[in-house]
């Protein structure tokens, strides 16, 4: 295992066991004896966060939790969370889960925006790898472990999803042929699942220890050139201004998609992309640049435009 990796881990395992204590960078590479300049630059490279960010996320996560299966009052769960006032709370609640702490626990639909990383302690040295759409597969459900695993790792980018009703859906690609994997040995890299008649991209995921390795292009361009008979691919993300959103909007941009219309999606505001596959040069140019990779919403859900 690599130091940066070894020391990454070491942060989250710190930040997890003290998710109700004071929680800021110098805090935490005080604990554990870094610098807190050397720590930010292998935390963030790593996982893609901040450590702030990261925090966050998982405070309100826990949070959510609370709200829906446990009695607390909202004050003491806002407490526990580390914010100085209810209000405070319900205003970073409200940003992250678009509804007000006390909404969400009536609708008692919990659902996290940011689980436990767990990062790959060993990953295969990939610099210079090359061709990574012959290694490209199709999914089975031997698969299912691996997919999830990376799931939860990149659940940053999928509000408001069930993971049961999730876990049906993805049976039914794989069945299909809708669901490709890529994978380091036994730890799934690279996941996208779509639908080859519409041209919907309803997944696409890559883990954050293997971005900039071209992954993503290599997904894009075998959706575009190999498996969709429509002319556009199309993907779902966050919509401009949503402070949920960790990168995945400007990401999609990059990748050459342009917007399209707006829509909510069980009840979260959302917006369409699309790539025509006019496109598809420009998009094999920018996915050679350094950026955070991309990932869909959730397999399939329920449309509406806004």
């Amino acid at each position: 295992m690599s130091g940066n990796i070894k020391n990454v881990i070491a942060a989250i395992d710190y930040i997890e066991s003290h998710l109700h204590e004071k929680l800021d960078l110098e805090t935490i590479a005080g604990a554990l004896h870094y610098s807190k300049y050397h720590l930010h630059r292998m935390f963030t490279a790593t996982v893609g966060l901040t450590i702030q960010t990261y925090a966050q996320r998982r405070r309100l996560t826990e949070a959510a939790k609370l709200l829906v299966f446990s009695d607390k009052p909202i004050l003491e769960i806002a407490l526990t969370a580390g914010y100085e006032s209810q209000q405070s709370f319900t205003d970073s609640f409200r940003a992250m889960y678009k509804k007000a702490p006390n909404q969400y626990r009536e609708e008692e639909e919990f659902y996290p925006l940011q689980l436990r990383y767990i990062l790959n302690e060993n990953p295969a040295d990939l610099e210079g790898e090359s061709g990574w759409q012959q290694k490209i597969a199709y999914a089975t459900e031997a698969d299912i472990p691996a997919w999830m695993e990376l799931v939860h790792l990149v659940i940053d980018g999928f509000p408001h999803l069930d993971e049961g009703q999730y876990l049906e859906q993805l049976k039914e690609y794989i069945r299909n042929r809708r669901a490709l994997i890529l994978k380091d040995t036994d730890t799934a890299v690279g996941i996208m699942a779509f639908h080859e008649m519409t041209g919907s991209i309803d997944f696409l995921g890559v883990h954050p220890q293997y971005r900039k390795k071209g992954i993503a292009r290599a997904f894009c361009e075998k959706a575009l050139h190999e498996l969709v008979h429509s002319k556009e691919i199309t993907v779902t993300t966050f919509r401009e201004g949503d402070k949920a959103d960790t990168g995945y909007r400007q990401a999609f941009k990059k990748l050459g998609f342009a917007e399209a219309e707006l829509l909510v999606e069980f009840g979260y505001p959302t917006q369409r992309f699309i790539l025509q596959k006019s496109k598809a040069g420009f998009c094999s140019q920018v996915l050679q640049e350094p950026l955070r990779e991309p990932c869909n919403h959730v397999l399939r859900k329920e449309e509406t435009e806004a």
